[in-house]
């Protein structure tokens, strides 16, 4: 089994079917566990969410559940086992095994594949293992039990993929489940959306992330709380903050703002990001202008969010966007300097340029707010 190039692993974390407990996503597992006591399990589940917060853990866990657990057959005799009231099934069974070795026959597992002669991930999923279920649903029809699909991600498949899968959807073969993990439902066709039930997951509180960092072997720096904030209550995204020092660069962010004059602060940012092997911490530095920008226009509305996500945030939000008006010159320049950043990145832009330019524009907007 080749684990080192898996698309849906996140850098410096278990893959999701290693996570045997899901932390923060109670009522999504309540609402599925409700339709299968009810015997209203639908054939495709959309798993929707932000990144990181626990949508494929919980796929697994479903996938789990429904090939370890036998169907209700009707039968004669009064055998029937109590309705579960979890996900949780024996870590010693035997499907537990096989899913965690890759090698359960009613599993099918989608997602981008290793392109060998580029040695990268393919940008999408394309049409061919789409095409490779109606193999899948032949040899294992002999099986018995369920059959349970995994997507991850749905938003991932190309046009051609995408229409393959809408045909399984329009009639799906009995006994089987697809679960479609989803970052950007809006990316699915409407045609897909309309044939899935949606199974929210939300963001997770602090103590989640920090116990689910803890789960994954990850000792949180800092303030859990700040941690939270910054990655939306994701803990994938919390590990990214972790692995590129992102509160600390968080924390720059706010000096850099609270005082206009420190140039020194400022170049020193951009040089960080400049060369090609500082594209992660590009990426990251623009996401968290993006961050800034949109606290602040919040801020404008209804004050500092809570928690601060750097020391001395809360002061700087109140005083660059004491109002609504603030706050919606704020919100303007969340879009434009966001276009600008897809577009510096598209054209390979130098970073540091690009970095001094836009703390240029937050400056010269700070100073038109405060006049």
């Amino acid at each position: 089994m080749d684990t080192a190039h898996e698309a849906d692993r996140a850098p410096g974390a278990p893959h999701p079917r290693e996570t045997l407990r899901l932390l923060g996503q109670s009522a999504a597992e309540a609402e599925f566990l409700n339709a299968y006591r009810a015997g209203r399990l639908h054939h495709a589940w959309l798993l929707t969410g932000p990144r990181g917060v626990g949508k494929a853990t919980l796929a697994w866990r479903i996938a789990r559940f429904l090939l370890a657990t036998p169907a209700d057959d009707g039968g004669l005799f009064d055998d029937t086992p109590p309705a579960p009231t979890s996900l949780d099934i024996d870590p010693d069974h035997p499907v537990a095994h096989r899913m965690l070795a890759l090698s359960e026959p009613r599993l099918f597992l989608l997602r981008r594949a290793w392109d060998a002669d580029r040695e990268r991930l393919r940008q999408d999923i394309t049409v061919e293992p789409v095409r490779k279920l109606k193999e899948f649903f032949g040899l294992s029809a002999a099986d018995g039990g369920r059959r349970v699909v995994i997507v991850d991600a749905a938003d991932e498949m190309n046009v051609n993929a995408a229409n393959a899968l809408l045909k399984l959807l329009e009639e799906p073969p009995s006994d089987t489940v697809l679960l479609l993990v989803c970052h950007q439902p809006s990316r699915l066709l409407p045609t897909i959306l309309s044939r899935c039930r949606a199974l929210r997951c939300n963001g997770l509180a602090p103590p989640d992330i920090a116990a689910a960092l803890a789960q994954a072997g990850v000792e949180p720096p800092g303030d859990p709380a700040a941690l939270a904030a910054l990655s939306g209550g994701s803990v994938g995204g919390a590990l990214r903050l972790i692995t590129l020092d992102g509160l600390t660069l968080y924390a720059d962010l706010i000096a850099i703002f609270a005082s206009p004059s420190d140039r020194q602060r400022a170049l020193k940012l951009a040089d960080s990001v400049a060369g090609r092997a500082a594209a992660d911490r590009l990426d990251l530095t623009l996401d968290l202008f993006d961050l800034f920008l949109a606290r602040l226009a919040r801020t404008g509305v209804t004050g500092p969010p809570e928690p601060q996500a750097a020391p001395d945030e809360a002061a700087l939000l109140a005083r660059l966007a004491p109002d609504a008006g603030a706050g919606r010159r704020w919100a303007e320049l969340q879009q434009s300097l966001g276009a600008r950043a897809r577009h510096g990145r598209a054209v390979n832009l130098d970073p540091a340029a690009l970095i001094l330019d836009m703390v240029l524009k937050i400056h010269e907007t700070a100073a038109e707010t405060a006049a």
